[in-house]
Order: structure tokens, then C-alpha cells, then sequence
């Protein structure tokens, strides 16, 4: 009888405890609930209506607006606009991000200001770097496009933010200068917890600095970049302030992007149905991804184990 009014007393201070942690969670899940399960599902319910920001009265439509928006040559080039914007930022800010942290890494004497100047691009407002490169790179009066005129390098201003073979890699080359500082202070973080006599080992073997990085590094830090590559693919393909603050799409819509296209159609034509659907879609595509991302992690951690 004692050991049995011990037993229940146990499991009613367990149940105690598991309430107890359910109520100090409560709040913040009511939060997501509300901050992200409400935006979903009203997006994905307004997909199907011929919804108007101007009109209040709306009706159900079905599939057209996807049918509209899949068989609409602007939507596909924004689609391929993105795709490119997305993997060429992507490398580069891992290239970029990736020699840093190497370079850091080494570093013995002051390694704390040079990661913090180095990290001075992600640390500021997206509106601000937007309208400084905006500044910049002005085609009559920026200061890089003068500069160049003046050291003879241009016989007259480039036109970064208005030709048409210019703007792209420029938007490219200002996200990267934007993102890869993240990536470098994560990917340093990783290599730091990489096991030094590992390396002693490999020396004493014989082992190359490459076949080090390679059987060493690699292998300790791929879970860190891969998780990396899931997080900055969703943010990269849905950047939205960066390009339209700079261009706003433009010229001609040669920068105009996924998540631009449906500014423009929800607030630019009101067309709130319209724009919802082409959410609808991005996050389809983008869950598509992150699955297959994913998978090859899962297949790294088997192989780690």
C-alpha cells in the first residue's frame, strides 16, 4: 500500500509537471498560431476567390487563378528570375562566407574585430544598405559609376541599376556582400569545435592541408552547412526588400522575382485572390524543396553515425 501511495504520488507530480510546462508554452504556441497558421491558411483560402482589395464582395473561383497564374509567361519568367537570383546568390555567399571563416579561423591576434567589422553588412537594415548601394551605384550621379569615369577605366557612367546585362549581377553581387558575413560566423563557429589533435593525427600521417579539409573538416562541418543551406534558400527565394527597394523589379522586369510578382499583383492590381495563389504556390514549391534538402541531411547523419 505504501509503495502504491508512493507510485500515484509520482505520477501525479509527472502530470503536475507536463501541465505545468504545457502552460508556460501556451503562450508562445498562441503566438505562432496566430503571427503563422492564420496568414497561411487565409492566403490559401483566398487562392480560390476572385478576391479584390478594391471590391468587398468576392466570390469562390476554384482553380482559375492558379490555371491564370500557370499560364501566364510574366509569372514564369519571375519563376526562372528567381531560380537564378536564388543559386547564384546562394553559392557566392557560401564562397564568400566559407574563405572567411577558413581565413578567420587562423587568425590568432584580434580575430574579435576583424569578425566584427566583417560583420557589419548583416548587422545593418535592409532599407538602409538598399538606398546606400541605391546611392552608390547611381548611373548620373553615384559614386562608383563617376569613379570609374574618372580613373579612365569607363569612358562614361555605367548604368549598373539600369542596363540590362548589368543590373542582375549587380542586385547578385549586393546579396552576397549582404549575407555571406552569416555564414561565415556560423561556419566559423563550426570549425572551431572541429578536434585539433584530429589534425596532429592526420600530420603525422602524412596527410595533405587539402586531404585535412577534406576527410577533417568536411565531415564535422557539412550538418552546420547544410541546415545553412536549407535556411538561406527559403530566405534568399523569398527576398523581397533588397530587389524592389534597389530596382523595384525593373528595368522591363528583368529583376522582377517571385515575391515581387505578387506585391504587384495583390497591391499593385489588387488582385488579393490572385497574389494569394501565387503564395500558395511558392510555398508548395518551397516545401518541395526543403524535403529533398532534408533527405540528404538525413542521409549525412546515418553516414556520420
Amino acid at each position: 500500500m505504501v509503495l502504491k501511495g508512493v507510485g500515484n504520488m509520482r505520477s501525479r507530480k509527472r502530470m503536475i509537471a507536463k501541465v505545468t510546462g504545457f502552460c508556460f508554452i501556451l503562450p508562445a504556441m498562441l503566438v505562432v498560431l496566430l503571427l503563422l497558421l492564420y496568414p497561411v491558411m487565409s492566403s490559401i483560402f483566398y487562392s480560390f476567390t476572385n478576391k479584390n482589395l478594391i471590391k468587398p464582395a468576392y466570390s469562390f473561383v476554384g482553380f482559375e487563378n492558379y490555371a491564370k497564374i500557370l499560364t501566364d509567361p510574366v509569372f514564369w519568367a519571375a519563376f526562372w528570375t528567381n531560380i537564378k537570383w536564388t543559386a547564384a546568390s546562394l553559392l557566392g555567399q557560401l564562397l564568400v562566407g566559407f574563405t572567411g571563416a577558413l581565413a578567420l579561423n587562423r587568425i590568432r591576434h584580434a580575430a574579435g574585430v576583424y569578425r566584427t567589422c566583417l560583420i557589419i553588412p548583416w548587422a545593418f537594415p535592409s532599407i538602409v544598405l538598399a538606398f546606400s548601394w541605391k546611392w552608390i551605384l547611381n548611373g548620373v550621379s553615384g559614386f562608383l559609376p563617376n569613379f570609374l569615369v574618372q580613373v579612365g577605366l569607363c569612358a562614361t557612367p555605367p548604368q549598373f541599376l539600369s542596363s540590362a546585362g548589368l543590373v542582375f549581377p549587380t542586385l547578385v553581387f549586393v546579396n552576397i556582400w549582404f549575407g555571406a558575413p552569416l555564414i561565415m560566423v556560423n561556419i566559423l563557429s563550426a570549425l572551431q569545435t572541429v578536434p585539433k589533435d584530429q589534425y596532429e593525427a592526420a600530420q603525422l600521417d602524412g596527410a595533405s592541408a587539402w586531404q585535412s579539409f577534406i576527410h577533417i573538416t568536411v565531415p564535422h562541418i557539412r550538418m552546420v552547412v547544410g541546415l545553412l543551406v536549407v535556411l538561406r534558400t527559403i530566405w534568399v527565394f523569398n527576398s523581397f526588400d533588397i530587389i524592389y527597394l534597389i530596382t523595384g523589379g525593373g528595368p522591363a522586369n528583368l529583376t522582377q522575382t517571385v515575391p515581387i510578382y505578387a506585391y504587384n499583383l495583390g497591391w499593385g492590381l489588387k488582385q488579393l485572390g490572385r497574389s494569394s495563389a501565387v503564395t500558395v504556390l511558392l510555398l508548395l514549391f518551397l516545401l518541395v524543396v526543403c524535403a529533398l534538402y532534408f533527405r540528404l541531411l538525413n542521409r549525412w547523419e546515418k553516414e556520420g553515425e
